[in-house]
């Protein structure tokens, strides 16, 4: 009998995995569709400060999550590439102003995240016999 390749014995353990669903599927599942912009920890931080804070000035929200002005640029502007968040600048006299407020869209996002995340921890619980 000739040798099985590498990829018919990654085909079979493939076919013999989907076949056989693991105790842990629906967590595995689960895990595997967080939004993965979301998942990030400054991203994160950024949307679950303006859930509970409403609009939130820059310079604010730098403070309450401890972040340099290039992170914290870097990750709000992905998340209002992404629709999560708006973005308004104005000027204070001559000092520039920058206001984040989470959209409608960011607000579901993150709900749905939370909802994840959530399902995973019971899932996780209920594995080791927890409620």
């Amino acid at each position: 009998m000739a040798a099985k390749s590498s990829a018919q014995r990654a085909g079979s353990r493939v076919h013999a995995a989907s076949a056989a669903p693991s105790k842990n599927s629906r967590a595995s599942e689960i895990a595997t569709s967080l939004d993965r912009l979301l998942h990030d920890r400054m991203r994160l931080g950024i949307a679950s400060a303006l859930a509970a804070g409403g609009e939130m000035f820059f310079s604010d929200l730098k403070a309450a999550l401890n972040a340099t002005d290039g992170n914290l640029s870097v990750h709000a502007r992905k998340l209002e590439d992404a629709g999560y968040v708006s973005c308004e600048k104005s000027f204070d006299g001559r000092t520039p102003r920058t206001a984040f407020k989470l959209t409608p869209s960011g607000r579901r996002a993150l709900e749905k995240y939370l909802d994840h995340m959530d399902a995973i921890i019971r899932a996780a619980r209920r594995s080791q016999g927890r409620p």
